[in-house]
C-alpha cells in the first residue's frame, strides 16, 4: 500500500522542473511555477469550501519544515479552525506586540519628524530635541511608551519644576503630546500620565503661583565698548555673530537664523521675515556702517546659505557657541541681555524718542487701533539710532556720543 503522506523525496523536490503540483500527501504540495520557481502549498476543505494556503518558497522552507507546517495546519483543521484565519490572527497579534515595543526616544523623534514641517522654523525642532535629550531621555528614553506612568513623568519634572519653571512647563507639554501621539497610534492605552488638568495639577503646584520673572542678565551699557574691542581681537564665527547681534539689538534666534536673501546690501537693510519673528510681523533692521561691514565680510567667505553658519553644513551657528564665547570672556551676561543694555543706553544716554527704540527692538509700541493708523516703521530715525549706538560702542571708555548722521560717521 502506498504512503498517504511524505510521498516526496528530497531528490524529487530538488530535480522537479515540470510546471504543476507534486503531492506530498496530507494536503501538502510542491508547486512548480512556469519559470521554475518552487514553493509549498497546503490545500484543504473546510465547511465544504476548498482553500489553498501558501507556506513559503523552497528557498526558505525545506521539505521537513514544510511537513511540520502542514502537520500544524491539519491539527487546526481537526479542531475546526481555519489555518489561514489562524495565521492572520497570529500576525495581527504580533503586530500589536511590535507596535507596543517603541520606546520614548523613538516615539519622540517620530513625532518631531511628523510635525516639524508645520513649525515656524528649524530652531523649534532643535529646541524640542535638545530639551528632551537633556531632561526627558535620561529617565524615559529607553522606556517603552506603553510602560510610562505618572511616577516616571514625575521623575523628569520634579527636579526642575521650581528651579527651571519655564523649561519644566515646556517639557511636560512635549511629553504629553508625544504620549498622546503614541496613544492615537496604538502604542499605548489609558490616561496620559503627562496631562496637567485633573492629573498632574494634583501633584505639582501651578507655575503661575511659584514662577518668578527672571530677566536675562544684561551687561551695563557703559562696559560693552570694551567687550566689542575684545570681540574684534578674536577670529571665528561666534565673535562676528555676537558683535552683529549687539550692533543690531536683534534677538539671538533672528541673528543665528539669518540667511542671505534677507539682506539688501545696497540699502543696508536686513529684513527678517514674519515667520522668524517672535511677534509674527516682518521686521526691517537698518544696518550701521560697522554692521554692514561684518555682513560684507561674511559674504566674502560665504559657503552656506546661513550668514553665520555652524559646524554642520546647512545649519546656523548655535546659541551655545555664543554662550561659550561669553563664558570664555568671563562676561556675566546673556546674548539676549544686550537688548536690555541697548534699551537702557537709548533711554539714559540719548534724546531719541521712546517709540524709536521700541521699534528697533521690534516691540509693539501701541494698541492695535493706533498701529492701524501708524504705517511707518520709523526706518530712517532708527537708522540714526543704530549709527549712534555703533559709534558709542566704538568708545571703550563709555563716552556718550552725540547724535550724528550716517553721512558724518562715514
Amino acid at each position: 500500500m502506498g504512503r498517504s503522506i511524505n510521498k516526496l523525496s528530497a531528490r524529487t523536490v530538488d530535480t522537479a522542473k515540470r510546471h504543476g503540483l507534486l503531492a506530498d500527501g496530507g494536503g501538502l504540495y510542491l508547486q512548480v511555477g512556469k519559470a521554475g520557481a518552487k514553493s509549498w502549498l497546503f490545500r484543504f476543505t473546510l465547511d465544504s469550501r476548498a482553500r489553498e494556503m501558501g507556506i513559503g518558497s523552497l528557498r526558505s522552507v525545506s521539505l521537513a519544515s514544510a511537513r511540520e507546517k502542514a502537520a500544524r495546519c491539519r491539527a487546526l483543521l481537526a479542531d475546526g479552525i481555519d489555518p489561514i484565519e489562524a495565521r492572520k490572527a497570529t500576525k495581527s497579534k504580533q503586530l500589536a506586540v511590535d507596535r507596543k515595543a517603541i520606546n520614548f526616544c523613538n516615539a519622540a523623534e517620530t513625532y518631531i519628524v511628523a510635525h516639524e514641517a508645520g513649525w515656524r522654523n528649524d530652531k523649534h525642532a532643535s529646541q524640542w530635541r535638545n530639551t528632551l535629550q537633556s531632561y526627558a531621555n535620561p529617565v524615559l528614553g529607553d522606556v517603552l511608551v506603553s510602560d510610562i506612568d505618572t511616577d516616571l513623568v514625575m521623575q523628569v519634572l520634579q527636579p526642575i519644576w521650581l528651579e527651571k519653571s519655564e523649561t519644566a512647563s515646556r517639557i511636560r507639554g512635549r511629553i504629553e503630546r508625544i504620549l498622546g501621539w503614541a496613544t492615537v497610534s496604538g502604542y499605548r492605552k489609558g490616561q496620559n500620565p503627562a496631562a496637567w488638568r485633573g492629573h498632574l495639577d494634583n501633584l505639582l503646584p501651578a507655575l503661575g503661583r511659584v514662577r518668578r520673572v527672571r530677566h536675562h542678565t544684561a551687561m551695563p551699557y557703559q562696559e560693552i565698548g570694551y567687550l566689542i574691542t575684545q570681540l574684534r581681537e578674536r577670529d571665528g564665527m561666534a565673535p562676528r555673530a555676537l558683535e552683529f547681534a549687539i550692533l543690531t539689538a536683534a534677538r539671538t534666534s533672528e541673528v543665528l537664523g539669518a540667511i542671505w536673501n534677507e539682506f539688501d546690501l545696497k540699502l543696508a537693510i536686513w529684513t527678517v521675515p514674519a515667520g522668524r519673528m517672535k511677534g509674527g510681523r516682518e521686521h526691517r533692521v537698518p544696518l550701521s556702517i560697522r554692521a554692514l561691514e561684518i555682513i560684507r565680510g561674511m559674504h566674502i567667505i560665504a559657503t552656506d546659505n546661513y550668514v553665520f553658519p555652524g559646524a554642520n553644513p546647512g545649519r546656523g551657528l548655535s546659541n551655545m557657541a555664543l554662550l561659550s564665547l561669553l563664558k570664555r570672556l568671563q562676561v556675566q551676561a546673556t546674548t539676549h541681555g544686550f537688548r536690555s543694555s541697548f534699551r537702557d543706553w537709548s533711554a539714559e544716554a540719548t534724546d531719541f524718542p521712546r517709540e524709536v527704540a521700541e521699534q528697533a527692538l521690534s516691540h509693539a509700541n501701541a494698541s492695535e487701533t493706533e498701529r492701524a493708523y501708524w504705517r511707518s516703521d520709523l526706518i530712517e530715525k532708527r537708522r540714526q539710532l543704530m549709527e549712534t549706538w555703533a559709534a558709542y560702542l566704538d568708545t571703550p571708555n563709555g563716552e556718550v556720543v552725540p547724535l550724528r548722521t550716517r553721512r558724518e560717521l562715514a
